[in-house]
């Protein structure tokens, strides 16, 4: 029983339609599932992956416009890095920033092996960064993306998590989940980020523990993120991890069936919310997998709802690209 990396991040935004506007003509990611968050269906649930929305590619949001910004602090998840091909992609996205008006760091090399990042942030604040995946994302670029295949994104490469003390999540990680330690690095206040992997590791298979002793504790909202969830091929799997988890942590949810996939959830000792999700059925399981994420999704249960739900969510309004820069 191993888990196989990271299945999906969701954020929070509070305008879906800059939102859609930034992830998929920016970001050339696919919108590949359009649905309602099922434990609020006032509030969209929007998921951007690869063409077909693989596991390991997604990045989903709510559209929360009253949630109010996001508070840094411990007990968050801090940054989300997505992984690109190679430095000249790199240098690629920075020119593309630069003609979007994105705010970003540049080139930066990381840590002993001097990886290389461009940290950079999404109209509403949200951190993010590119790094480098060498090849070993294999997340399939979207037919219709304004991004060139050879620049695109492949995939999520880590998640950075800020936490006041070290031991808590560690133990988690590596005594429950699976993690090893597998380096350290300096983050940009100076602090040392402790990276665990699992799996076969590497991009896609990291979490990143920023430990900050000196912070308070933060809270989700606008521009931040809500959870991160970890990979597992199937049912029984995840009963297995339910289980095991359940051992550690005392609020371990059952499993929450999301029609797309299947959810366990919990907080780890620091505050940050995990989920355990499978990798299927998959979002062609009600849409053709040439038109995902062109119309309101519905699980079956919320069909019967359809009109109340339209009704009350905002449309979606298209941007033009000179709209952002």
């Amino acid at each position: 029983m191993q888990l196989e990396g990271l299945h999906h991040v969701t954020a929070i935004t509070g305008d879906a339609s800059l939102n859609v506007a930034f992830y998929t003509q920016v970001l050339g990611l696919h919108l590949v599932k359009k649905t309602v968050n099922q434990d609020d269906v006032s509030a969209y649930h929007l998921f951007y992956g690869d063409d077909t929305g693989n596991p390991g590619t997604e990045l989903t949001f709510f559209d929360w416009p009253m949630a109010g910004p996001q508070r840094p602090g411990a007990g968050t998840i801090s940054t989300i890095a997505l992984g690109v091909n190679g430095r000249e992609a790199l240098e690629w996205w920075v020119q593309r920033f630069e003609s979007f008006k994105v705010p970003h760091e540049g080139i930066q090399l990381r840590g002993d092996n001097e990886k290389a990042v461009v940290a950079f942030r999404d109209p509403e604040g949200q951190r993010l960064e590119l790094v480098d995946d060498e090849g070993r994302l294999k997340g399939l670029p979207w037919k219709g993306s304004p991004v060139p295949a050879a620049m695109a994104i492949h995939g999520l490469y880590a998640v950075r998590l800020t936490a006041r003390a070290l031991e808590p999540t560690a133990s988690l990680l590596t005594g429950t989940l699976g993690f090893r330690q597998s380096g350290t690095y300096q983050s940009e206040q100076h602090s040392t980020v402790y990276v665990f992997e699992v799996g076969t590791g590497g991009p896609g298979a990291e979490v990143h523990l920023d430990v900050r002793p000196d912070v308070p504790f933060g809270r989700p909202g606008i521009g931040g993120v809500h959870h991160v969830a970890f990979r597992t091929p199937d049912d029984e799997e995840q009963l297995q991890w339910r289980e095991q988890i359940s051992r550690k942590v005392s609020s371990v949810t059952p499993v929450i069936d999301r029609f797309y996939f299947h959810s366990v959830y919990f907080r780890e000792p620091g505050g940050v919310l995990f989920e355990i999700a499978t990798d299927g059925p998959g979002f062609a399981t009600d849409e053709d997998p040439a038109h995902l994420g062109e119309s309101l999704a519905l699980p079956p249960f919320l069909e019967p709802h359809r009109q109340e739900i339209e009704e009350n969510l905002r449309p979606i309004v298209p941007f033009h690209l000179a709209a952002l820069s």
